[in-house]
């Protein structure tokens, strides 16, 4: 559970780091952060799903 949080922590800072230094509208820019968050999450979680079937 704690890694989840730590991605999520993660994707929080980078979408807003990414509005921030982003062009555009502040409208624009929310837009911006939280399709980056959103992208952050989902691939990460696809990933981790994927690499659960490795035998490694």
């Amino acid at each position: 559970m704690i890694h989840f949080l730590y991605l999520i922590a993660f994707a929080v800072f980078v979408g807003v780091g990414f509005a921030v230094f982003s062009r555009g509208t502040v409208r624009d820019r929310v837009i911006y952060g939280l399709k980056s968050f959103g992208q952050f999450v989902v691939v990460s979680l696809v990933l981790a799903w994927v690499f659960y079937f490795i035998p490694w």
